[in-house]
């Protein structure tokens, strides 16, 4: 169930961003910009070296009085968006002092709409999520876990009816080859008919892999996003995306330079066609004479 604040104006005083452009039928900007983040959060753990991890361990388990000033810095970010794909949350648990991140984030930045999807449930000790923070309302929402091991998932949205809907897929992929292309091939299958999609999340491999040696290399898809994003202290790999369809034109894209994580977040700003925004009318019956 896609929640909802009942009141996201007055949750944090001066900073609500609901986006102010008339929406139409479709849930969409009329204006047909459409803004794009993806993070991996590291469920609120700032990384700074390789030896963190080692040395940080103990923050996937235990709270840490740390945490909530980074959330508060992730929350900084996400203003401007219209849809902010989260990795890594953490649903409500010991280690995150009972704090729901996607929750948490979506009063930070002051988004009206949020889900989290539970992937690894293991009680009091931690919940491994996914998030979603949006400032519109789609017209269906589906969670799907992926194929292999437990802890993998993908999130799917659907703005507008028909062949002119825009699906976004929301996702964290596995870090092996064959697992990644079996989920890469059910993602394939939940987007199959649809001309306007966007994929967007951690995906742990190159943008080569997945449009060149994936189950994806026939959609046509464009990856805009060729910047390192992990580590993200010296990052040299390019494991965070959002691919477009062909039909979406890219307007903007940037790898934000705020080493929070272990991830930096990225972000595209993206054109709708005018079909999704200015959908065609019905052509009255005229009656026989």
């Amino acid at each position: 169930m896609l929640r909802r604040w009942s009141s996201p104006r007055t949750a944090i005083p001066g900073r609500a961003r609901v986006n102010a452009n008339c929406l139409d039928d479709s849930g969409l900007p009329a204006d047909g910009r459409l803004r794009l983040l993806s993070f991996n959060i590291q469920v609120g753990i700032n990384t700074g070296r390789y030896h963190h991890y080692l040395t940080r361990s103990w923050q996937h388990v235990l709270p840490h009085a740390g945490r909530a000033a980074n959330l508060q810095r992730i929350g900084a970010l996400l203003g401007e968006y219209d849809l902010v794909a989260l990795q890594e949350a953490d649903g409500g648990s010991l280690r995150s002092g009972y704090v729901n991140q996607v929750e948490h984030l979506a009063q930070l930045g002051a988004f009206p709409y949020w889900y989290q999807q539970l992937n690894r449930n293991l009680g009091r000790l931690a919940q491994h999520s996914n998030g979603l923070l949006s400032r519109l309302e789609p017209q269906s929402l589906e969670d799907h876990p992926l194929p292999g091991p437990s802890g993998r998932g993908a999130i799917v949205m659907r703005f507008g009816e028909g062949d002119d809907a825009l699906i976004v897929v929301m996702m964290h992929l596995a870090l092996g080859t064959r697992v990644r292309t079996r989920q890469l091939a059910y993602i394939r299958e939940l987007v199959e008919g649809y001309r306007h999609c966007v994929l967007m999340g951690d995906m742990n491999t190159h943008a080569v892999d997945l449009l060149e040696h994936s189950p994806l290399r026939d959609l046509g898809l464009l990856a805009p996003q060729i910047e390192a994003t992990f580590p993200s202290w010296q990052p040299q790999r390019c494991l965070d995306h959002i691919l477009i369809s062909p039909s979406l034109t890219l307007e903007r894209v940037r790898v934000l330079p705020q080493p929070i994580s272990d991830h930096l977040p990225v972000a595209v700003e993206i054109r709708l066609p005018d079909c999704l925004t200015h959908p065609a009318l019905p052509v009255p019956m005229v009656p026989a004479s």
